[in-house]
């Protein structure tokens, strides 16, 4: 059936003319991740001159023309519900603006009318026989900002995956469609260094036949995926997946099969890979894409038996605390959803919640475990809320332990060229007597 039999009344137009629905004071949200809509983006950006007081609201982006929305301020201004590389510059210098929640809640702020929109720029699949679009690699909380919001303009690529769950919208919710043909935005590959595999091993060790994962985006995550090769019958259920999982599908090692829920499903909010990932993706009824406020609610992730949630940071302090949100005042990346999964994996039956880090950092000049946080840093994680901590030097639970007993277990993760330092700190402090 062709598009235009589908589309009747509606017509596809060109981006140019479709995102003439965006006016003047709109808040208007924008499909993120791979899934930037990269034409209706480039129009919009085009208009910025026309328009005042726009803002432009998202997730981390990938993508050239994501990259360089910056660049239209202050016409539009943007809010980063997640701070990556294409926003850093501007939230440092108040030409973009940080939103801190957590990723459960999002959702939430979008239907309540807390966190009112006026536009939603979608980017979604070919509708299928019945006229039903998919969001394809992210679903996240576009889902929710499609039924917010009073304007929906879509755009339509065949490259868009049709996945499965709750991602679909029917065509004729659009306000506005235009037809394009593109690649989706790819992420690199990151590289995995001797060092990121010794954490990655320490942590492996902590992952059992039949564990349920929660694994974020980077080197230690896909170098912890590489090492699972003997396990049997892994679980997903995770805010994101990139093409790590590939491997352990293929070779029958990930099948979800003793999930508590969701059983013999990959559960996955937002993809984050290469056309390897989505092309996997694509009608494929074992990937079960859901909003952040399913996946990332704690009532949902402690029904699950078992569960690992590996989680990074930027540096923790000796009682515990974890920065995983900003360098000093920096912002750098957000709350993000790494509290969502501590404490759901601390309340699931047999679970382990994994903060998984180098323990330098520029090339082994700086310590990520220190005395006390960087002036300015946020607090993501807080001590009260951890348990594992590993790096390359071992692995230790800190939950149960008294401060005297953190500092001494965290000092063992450090490089051993800052241990004494931060002994001394530790006395200094009183944090634990000296022998």
């Amino acid at each position: 059936m062709a598009l235009v039999d589908i589309l009747e009344p509606l017509q596809a137009t060109s981006a140019r003319e479709a995102v003439r629905l965006i006016k003047s004071g709109d808040r208007v949200y924008l499909h993120a991740g791979s899934a930037v809509p990269g034409a209706l983006l480039g129009a919009l950006l085009d208009r910025s001159s026309e328009l005042h007081d726009v803002e432009l609201i998202h997730l981390h982006v990938n993508g050239d023309v994501a990259k360089a929305a910056s660049a239209a301020a202050p016409n539009i201004r943007r809010c980063a519900l997640f701070v990556d590389s294409s926003t850093r510059d501007a939230v440092a210098t108040g030409a973009a603006t940080y939103l801190p929640v957590f990723l459960s809640d999002v959702p939430r702020l979008f239907s309540t009318g807390r966190l009112p929109l006026d536009v939603a720029l979608l980017h979604v699949s070919p509708p299928d026989a019945h006229g039903y679009c998919s969001l394809g690699v992210s679903v996240d909380c576009t889902l929710a900002a499609a039924r917010a919001a009073p304007v929906r303009i879509a755009q339509i690529n065949p490259r868009m995956p049709r996945t499965h769950g709750d991602s679909f919208i029917h065509v004729n919710d659009f306000d506005a469609v235009v037809e394009v043909d593109e690649p989706l935005p790819e992420a690199s590959a990151p590289v995995i260094t001797a060092e990121h595999l010794a954490v990655a091993r320490n942590v492996a060790e902590l992952i059992e036949d039949g564990a349920t994962l929660q694994l974020g985006i980077g080197a230690i995550p896909n170098a912890v995926l590489g090492l699972l090769g003997d396990r049997r019958e892994l679980g997903v259920h995770s805010e994101v997946v990139s093409d790590g999982v590939l491997e352990l599908v293929s070779a029958g090692v990930i099948t979800g099969s003793r999930k508590t829920i969701n059983r013999g499903k990959l559960v996955v909010a937002f993809l984050n890979g290469s056309r390897r990932l989505y092309d996997f993706a694509d009608d494929n009824p074992m990937l079960e894409m859901r909003s952040f406020e399913y996946t990332n609610d704690t009532r949902t992730i402690l029904r699950l038996d078992n569960m690992v949630a590996i989680n990074s940071a930027l540096e923790i302090d000796l009682t515990g605390q974890v920065c995983a949100e900003s360098i000093g005042a920096r912002m750098y990346s957000g709350v993000g959803g790494q509290m969502d999964f501590m404490r759901g994996a601390a309340l699931s039956r047999g679970g382990r919640p994994v903060i998984a880090l180098l323990s330098t950092a520029r090339g082994g000049q700086l310590s990520r475990i220190v005395d006390t946080l960087a002036d300015g840093a946020g607090v993501t994680t807080s001590r009260a809320h951890m348990h594992w901590v590993v790096t390359e030097h071992g692995r230790v639970d800190l939950h149960g332990m008294d401060l005297a007993h953190r500092a001494r277990a965290l000092i063992s993760l450090a490089a051993p060229r800052f241990r004494d330092e931060l002994t001394a700190a530790a006395l200094n402090r009183g944090l634990f007597r000296d022998g």
